[in-house]
Order: structure tokens, then sequence, then C-alpha cells
């Protein structure tokens, strides 16, 4: 199937997936307890200035009649009004989504430089001493809290070395990459170890494979035979792994905006929902569903890109 088909398959089947997670969230965000009237007003408020707020807000309607009317917007383009900061909510993301891509983007860049040469590594040297540390020590960052890796990576390079920020997003491009370092860093050493024991297994079993022996047997340097020949054929099974994490990671990313007081559209989803913004909650949720399936298609892509044997259907 070509390129374009298949895109376009998977994001009609995009529609039903937003209409069913829009339905939920709709539903469930209004079980959180709380009003967001009373919320904006404050602990002051009189109950007929409450009642005067719902009535603004549209939320006196029946919960049918208000999903309906959310719907409208949706096919419309836009994504309600936000409660709290009085603005559009499509405005908010595209202001915070930046810099959520911008973590993401980190986050596989360090993921891949630590975890491609350690793998190599390991497989080159299978069962040696080297082998045995890059598989045993990489593992305990998987049962490590991915906020308290960030809070100690900002004790020792931010506040005790001076190296980095320790918070924030900067005003210029340098300063965006600058200020993206511990946080992309905190994340690949949790993503790193799984990428690492999964290409690891994928160049073990390609190295051993009888084209290899036979590039080996003529000559060819184990350097590029390794890399060349052994890294590509088992690289695109662990572009899938790297793929999966990415889009899990992708609706996780609040801890680390969190930690690093980052303005992305995790952190605007907490201050959402503390402030019981239903529209703005909402909005954010059909981004992340949208940004995971997004990352799952380009994972595909990129796999059969990679592996030739691999249709897309």
């Amino acid at each position: 199937m070509k390129y374009p088909v298949y895109v376009a398959k998977r994001l009609v089947s995009l529609i039903p997936v937003l209409f069913g997670i829009s339905l939920i969230v709709f539903f469930l965000i209004r079980l959180i307890p709380g009003d967001p009237a009373a919320t904006l007003l404050g602990s002051h408020a009189t109950v007929q200035s409450v009642a005067e707020l719902r009535s603004q807000l549209g939320l006196d309607l029946p919960v049918w009649q208000q999903y309906l009317t959310f719907l409208g917007h949706l096919l419309h383009g836009s994504l309600g009004f936000s409660f709290v900061y009085n603005s559009p909510v499509t405005d908010l993301i595209a202001t915070s989504l930046p810099v959520t891509l911008w973590v993401l983007a980190s986050a596989a860049f360090f993921t891949l430089l630590v975890a491609v040469p350690l793998a190599v590594w390991a497989a080159a040297r299978r069962n040696g001493v080297a082998d045995n540390i890059i598989r045993a020590v990489p593992v305990i960052g998987l049962g490590l809290p991915s906020f308290w890796l960030g809070i100690m990576l900002i004790l020792l390079f931010g506040l005790k070395l001076h190296w980095f920020p320790v918070a924030g997003f900067g005003t210029t491009i340098p300063a965006h990459l600058w200020s993206m370092v511990l946080p992309g860093v905190t994340v690949a050493l949790t993503l790193a170890p799984i990428l690492i024991r999964s290409l690891r297994a994928s160049m073990v079993e390609v190295l051993g494979s009888e084209y290899i022996v036979t590039a080996s047997a003529k000559g060819i340097s184990r350097t590029r035979v390794v890399l060349g020949h052994g890294l590509r054929n088992a690289a695109s099974s662990s572009i899938t792994v790297l793929g999966v994490n990415l889009a899990y990671l992708t609706g996780s990313t609040l801890v680390v905006e969190r930690v690093f007081s980052l303005p992305g559209i995790g952190q605007q989803m907490i201050n959402s929902i503390l402030g019981r913004d239903f529209p703005t909650v909402q909005g954010i949720t059909l981004v992340f569903a949208i940004m995971v399936v997004i990352v799952n298609l380009l994972t595909d892509l990129a796999h059969a890109a990679l592996d030739p044997r691999v249709k897309l259907a």
C-alpha cells in the first residue's frame, strides 16, 4: 500500500477514536468534586452569584445538551472557551503545545544518544564484561520515578554545578535547547534501558545470521559489519519499541513539565484540572490522543521504511 493511502486511512480511523475519547472525558471530568463556578468565584461567593455564573458558562444545562454544544463547537474547529483563562482553548494549546513537542524531541534524542551506542557495544561483545554491565546497570533507571530523577538532576547540574537552567523554557532557540537538556536526560534515563535491551537482543540475533557470517568471511571490517549490516537490520524492531514508549510519554509529560516548570500542555492540564476548567481539560485530552496516534503512525512508517518486508495495511 502506498504511504499516502495508508496515512489517509489512519487519519480517517482517528475520527471515531476522538469521538469516543471526547465522550468519555466529557462525562468523567464532571465526576470530579467541585463546581467550576464556585471555584472561580472563591469561597466568599454567594449562592446567587454562583448560579448566575453557572448560567453564563452554560453549566446549568443538562449534561447531554452541554455535550452536544461541545460537539457543535468541535465540528467548527473550536475546542471551547476556557473558564479560568478567559481565552479560547485553541489559543492556550497553540501556546503550550510547542513546549511539549520540544520535550518529546529532546527525550527521543537523548534516548537514542544513550541507547544506540551501548546496545551496539553490548551486542558486539556478547556475554563479555561490557555486555553484562550494560545489561545490568541501566535497568536501575526503570525503577526510579521520573520526578525523583528530575529533582536529582536539578540539584546536581542546576543548583550545585550551575550548568543548566532548572526551570523555564527560555525565549530564544539556544535557550530552548539548553533548557531541554535536563528534561530530556530525565526521560532518557527511564526510556534508554528498554531500548537498550530491545536493540541489543535484535543485534545479537542479526549478528548471528548467515549473511553476517558471510560478510565477515569476505574480509569486511568488523565495524562495518556491525554498523552497516547489523545495526540497520536490527533497528526496525527497536523503532517500534521507541515509538510505543514515546506515545506513552506523550500523555505523561505532565510529570516532567511539572518538575522543570515547563509551560507545556501537561502543565496546562494539571492547572486546568485543579481549576475545574472543563473545556481546557477536554481540549488537551483530544490533543494528547491525536499526538499518540501521530507518533504511532510515524513509527509504523519508519518501520516500513527500514524493513521492506513490512507491508502497510
